[in-house]
């Protein structure tokens, strides 16, 4: 990881041969520099342009450089500033140093002295930018810690489960099978107040209707043929903390007005028993059907509808969130290289454009039963074509259909056209980028490119590729 620092500094000093002969100096040696000749004028240019590094005179006409120094780490306590000052105000010089200044230069300095301050400044504030970045991500790991993706669609996810977590209030997921609904209510247990507290799960249509009423509500001894013990429902082994009621829709309607009556009232009764039990748990739910359209067709009650659905959290398929199967696929190779003891650590660039170019219509599940296997499978580090047979075969057959690219975006084909091409000359970029008319800089481009994917994804980059007969510049 490598977070980017601009190198933009701010200059402020009355004295105007001063500070342009530190502005030429520090352009000169590739600094994009502000000039400013009072403090008002500095900290505005501050405002607008964030420089991480600030130079200033002590001694300025109506705000001083200390007061300076105060207000710009009032802004942003990570810019390092730089104080200039004479003989006179050392004393004043070093005090600012407790105030948060960087360093000080009494006058005359040599600005060679300057640039090495400068430059020390510079990666003082990148370190603190990539520390800070480092430990948004411990915390972000440690909040979703098996929700993987960075698409646009799971942050807003992220940012929603951070707001309601929190709260009492009923969460209703929903998602096609296999997106991961389950996950998104294990993130917002775990972030919320009843993290201590029991996840609890259920999948309502495993169950028969008979059935599922007793695991939700527990029965007493007796009551139906079978029920030779009493038994606690899962409401009940969820106490303080939460329910997850997976695939909703399928309920029938008889145990949907005993879960109306258990949100109003927070009490229920087992099944065949007459006694009230009270608990404490909240409940979200999921669903892979709108359930809207299931009130509209009577195979759900639109009360309950309200109630389950005061925060909807809708999850997309895999399908339409493609830039995070490269980041899945490192996780899962990770995951399951070590479940089975294999010396798995990448995936070959040609078998991660079959997987870019499938629709996975399991979804997150699918994905990860498929490189599971892989993992299993291969005897190399790496995953290749051949271990995803499914992609294979998939892939032939859309090749020769006549509508093999609809659907497809144009960064999925052009990888797909590079990494055959490259593949049909023995990996050289030479004689494909002759077969493709495009520059050899182009194809060199193209492959740094996807090999910071394959990084970004966490896979080993000397394995992301395996075409160089020609240095990736």
């Amino acid at each position: 990881m490598e977070t980017l620092v601009p190198k933009r500094v701010l200059v402020v000093d009355d004295e105007s041969s001063a500070r342009k002969t530190i502005a030429f100096y520090l352009r000169d040696i590739g600094y994009e520099v502000f000039e400013a000749s009072r403090a008002e004028e500095g900290l505005q240019l501050v405002i607008d342009n964030v420089p991480p590094v600030v130079i200033s005179d002590i001694r300025l006409e109506g705000m001083s450089g200390i007061e300076l120094l105060e207000k710009i780490k009032e802004i942003q306590k990570n810019i390092q500033v730089i104080l200039i000052t004479a003989y006179g105000t050392i004393k004043d010089a070093v005090s600012a140093m407790s105030l948060g200044a960087e360093s000080y230069l009494t006058k005359p300095f040599n600005l060679d002295e300057l640039g090495l301050i400068v430059k020390r400044a510079f990666e003082k504030t990148q370190l603190l930018q990539e520390t800070q970045y480092l430990r948004q991500q411990l915390l972000a790991t440690k909040k979703f810690e098996r929700l993987v993706g960075n698409h646009k669609t799971m942050q807003e996810i992220y940012k929603i489960i951070e707001q309601v977590a929190p709260s009492t209030a009923n969460v209703l997921v929903y998602g096609e099978s296999g997106t991961g609904k389950e996950l998104i209510g294990e993130a917002i247990h775990r972030n919320s107040n009843r993290r201590n507290g029991p996840f609890v799960k259920v999948n309502c249509a495993v169950f028969t209707d008979t059935l599922l009423e007793s695991e939700l509500f527990g029965h007493e001894k007796g009551a139906f043929t079978g029920a030779y013990t009493r038994k606690e429902g899962r409401f009940e082994l969820a106490d303080a903390g939460t329910l997850f009621l997976d695939d909703v829709n399928v309920m029938p309607l008889t145990t949907q007005v005993k879960i109306l009556r258990f949100l109003q009232e927070r009490e229920f009764e087992r099944v065949g028993g007459t006694k009230t039990i009270k608990v404490d748990v909240r409940v979200l739910a999921a669903t892979n059907q709108p359930l809207a359209e299931e009130v509209a067709k009577g195979r759900f009650r639109e009360d309950l509808y309200y109630r389950l659905n005061v925060v909807p959290i809708n999850l997309p398929p895999l399908r339409e969130r493609k830039s995070d199967i490269p980041i899945l696929i490192g996780h899962f190779i990770k995951k399951y290289a070590e479940k089975h003891s294999k010396d798995v650590s990448s995936v070959d660039d040609e078998a991660l454009a079959l997987s870019m170019a499938y629709d996975w219509p399991g979804n997150v599940r699918e994905l990860e039963n498929i490189i599971e296997r892989a993992v299993i499978m291969t005897r190399e580090k790496t995953i290749l074509p051949k271990h995803l047979p499914t992609l294979q075969n998939v892939s032939a057959k859309a090749a020769s259909g006549v509508d093999s690219l609809i659907g497809r975006s144009l960064d999925d084909i052009e990888r797909e056209v590079i990494v055959k091409t490259l593949g049909s000359v023995d990996g050289s970029t030479k004689k494909a980028a002759e077969i493709l008319k495009v520059s050899v800089r182009k194809i060199q481009y193209k492959l740094k490119e996807f090999r910071q994917q394959a990084i970004d994804a966490g896979l080993e980059p000397d394995k992301a590729l395996t075409f160089s007969d020609e240095s990736v510049e």
